[in-house]
């Protein structure tokens, strides 16, 4: 394996050129201090008065001003088989990236996104968008979720799985993209239960959610045990 331009024991922040505010990456931060930027996302950092740790893709959005004061942190990936998000993926060695800005507003580019999420298992990937936090679905899954709350599940490929704590159960439903998927579910019990029999399925929760995610899904991980954000 080719060694990681990232290395870190604690999450990494992802920042790509879609809009990003103050806030969001505020908050990102404070869970997952380590900042990296994607392609054009350095100038999103820039411009938010942060200083990633590295830039990685194909610098096609990079501003020239951006790669002077970057200086020593760009790493230009020229090849074109695969996006700036999944170059970023593949170069970062964390327990797990909470990624901002990557689906901009392009839906192509969303898709994109989506297809790498699924296909990239490691590090665990959420995608904390201005309403949404998006992930890929372990084999198993267990969420503490308050009863009546939003939760979708949008496959990628086909996949089924069984739920508990669902209002509308999923068992033996064949999900697929161009079949059956199950937006705006919702929570029916404090904690809900899924399994899958495969890969390809995408959770969507809501944003206030982003905790209880990353919970279930990066073992041992509370709020609050970071260390202060970097990169001010």
């Amino acid at each position: 394996m080719t060694r990681p331009i990232v290395e870190s024991t604690e999450g990494v922040t992802l920042v790509a050129g879609g809009p990003v505010t103050r806030r969001d990456l505020s908050v990102a931060l404070a869970r997952a201090p380590v900042l990296v930027a994607a392609d054009g996302g350095g100038d999103s950092a820039l411009r938010l008065g942060r200083l990633p740790q590295a830039v990685i893709g194909d610098m096609d959005s990079l501003s020239h001003e951006g790669r002077e004061a970057l200086r020593g942190r760009v790493h230009h990936l020229p090849e074109q088989e695969t996006t700036d998000f999944d170059k970023c993926l593949r170069s970062i060695r964390a327990p797990f990236v909470l990624a901002l800005g990557v689906a901009g507003a392009r839906i192509d580019h969303g898709l994109a996104v989506m297809n790498v999420l699924v296909r990239r298992t490691e590090p665990v990937c959420l995608l904390v968008g201005p309403q949404d936090v998006v992930f890929h679905a372990p084999p198993e899954l267990r969420l503490r979720l308050k009863v009546g709350e939003r939760i979708s599940l949008f496959p990628l490929g086909p996949v089924t799985g069984e739920s508990r704590g669902l209002r509308w159960p999923i068992d033996g439903i064949p999900f697929a993209p161009d079949g059956r998927v199950g937006t705006s579910n919702a929570v029916a019990e404090p904690e809900v239960r899924l399994a899958f029999d495969g890969p390809g399925m995408l959770v969507i929760l809501p944003r206030a959610r982003l905790d209880r995610a990353l919970r279930a899904l990066v073992p041992g991980w509370r709020a609050g045990a970071t260390t202060a954000a970097r990169g001010r």
